[in-house]
């Protein structure tokens, strides 16, 4: 398979509508939705993935080595593309809840399931919440900046991860660039 100059958006397409033709079903997550939403405003390196089933992971690996990616410790690499893919197990999860919301993206007859712009900001929020993940954060405000977004949900699912203090200082930083 070539993948020479691909884009990240049309990588994700490519390989989850695979991975669907195969039963296996994936969501995307991560840097790589920020890059989606934000129209490449940030771009990530990689292109995380949750298996919506573990007992996939097997036929993920071998899907992938078949079209040229070679496994590089958890992560799958291709010589054609500077993007890497990583496969999380499941549960697909941001924080402790579900996503409330997963959006499709169609294109040449394949799909890609991935997270909203709601969820994608509260994703990043995470990883600035449990890491101190400071690029994190970037990223969520970002994301609030080039897309609308449930403020509301965001502000009701920090206060429940215990993260209302972390939560103005999103909030600050969205208001006061």
């Amino acid at each position: 398979m070539n993948l020479k100059g691909i884009s990240q958006k049309d990588l994700a397409i490519l390989i989850s509508g695979h991975l669907a033709q195969r039963g296996i079903d994936v969501v995307l997550t991560g840097g790589a939705c920020v890059a989606i939403h934000t129209n490449n405003k940030y771009v990530s390196g990689d292109l995380d993935f949750v298996l919506i089933s573990s007992d996939k992971l097997k036929e993920t690996k071998e899907f992938l080595q078949s079209i040229g990616f070679h496994p590089e410790g958890r992560c799958f690499r291709h010589r054609d593309t500077e993007f890497f893919l990583d496969f999380v197990s499941p549960p697909l999860s941001i924080g402790d809840e579900p996503p409330q919301e997963i959006i499709k993206i169609h294109k040449k007859g394949f799909t890609l399931k991935l997270l909203s712009p709601t969820d994608s900001v509260k994703d990043r929020l995470a990883s600035y919440y449990y890491w101190d993940d400071r690029p994190a954060l970037e990223q969520a405000i970002l994301v609030s900046e080039s897309c609308e977004i449930d403020l509301s949900e965001v502000r009701r699912w920090s206060e429940k991860e215990g993260f209302k203090d972390k939560f103005q200082i999103f909030l600050e930083r969205l208001r006061n660039p």
